[in-house]
This record gives structure tokens, sequence and C-alpha cells, in this order.
């Protein structure tokens, strides 16, 4: 099994917004995806921002790819991110779950 972590950041007014766009858009998307296992969405506020971290599971790198594209270490974005994020990461991290 892969994990696979993302990480971005919004204005704090933007955060309980923000979190309903991933509860309603994103999060259903990546459940859909073959080969998708689960996923962990973390938030928290830090120096007055909101910060989202995003573990998704998957079976292994190939299954990445019916959700990321060939190029899975790039960070996938929705056109609505335009709307939230400060600043967007180019990639993900990518790593193999042994326990």
């Amino acid at each position: 099994m892969i994990a696979r972590i993302w990480h971005g950041k919004t204005k704090i007014e933007d955060y309980e917004t923000y979190t309903d766009f991933i509860i309603k858009t994103a999060i259903p998307d990546y459940s859909k995806t073959t080969g998708f296992i689960k996923l962990s969405f973390l938030r928290n506020i830090k120096n007055n921002e909101g910060h989202f971290t995003l573990i998704t599971y998957w079976e292994n790198l190939e299954v990445i790819k019916n959700f990321a594209g060939d190029d899975f270490e790039k960070a996938k974005y929705y056109p609505e991110d335009d709307d939230f994020l400060l600043e967007f990461e180019e990639k993900v991290e990518h790593f193999e779950v042994f326990a």
C-alpha cells in the first residue's frame, strides 16, 4: 500500500469554506477512483492560516495514476482551489505503508 501526502493552506477566513469544499468535492472524487483505499484529511490553524494535510492510501503506485495522471508525483488541484489556496505546492510525497 502507498500513502500519498499533500499539504495546502488558506486564509483563516476561508478555513471552514474550504473544509466544506473538500467534503463535497475532493473526497467523493478520490473515493470513486479505482485503487483508492481510504483517506485522512487533517486540518489545523497555525500562524493565523488554515493548514490542510491530506493522506490518501492506494493499492500501489500504478493505481495512483488513475487519479493523478502519469506524472503521479505532481499535485492535483481543482479549479476551485484558486479561490482558496495561498500557494500551490508542485509535488506530493509518497511512502510505502509497511505497518
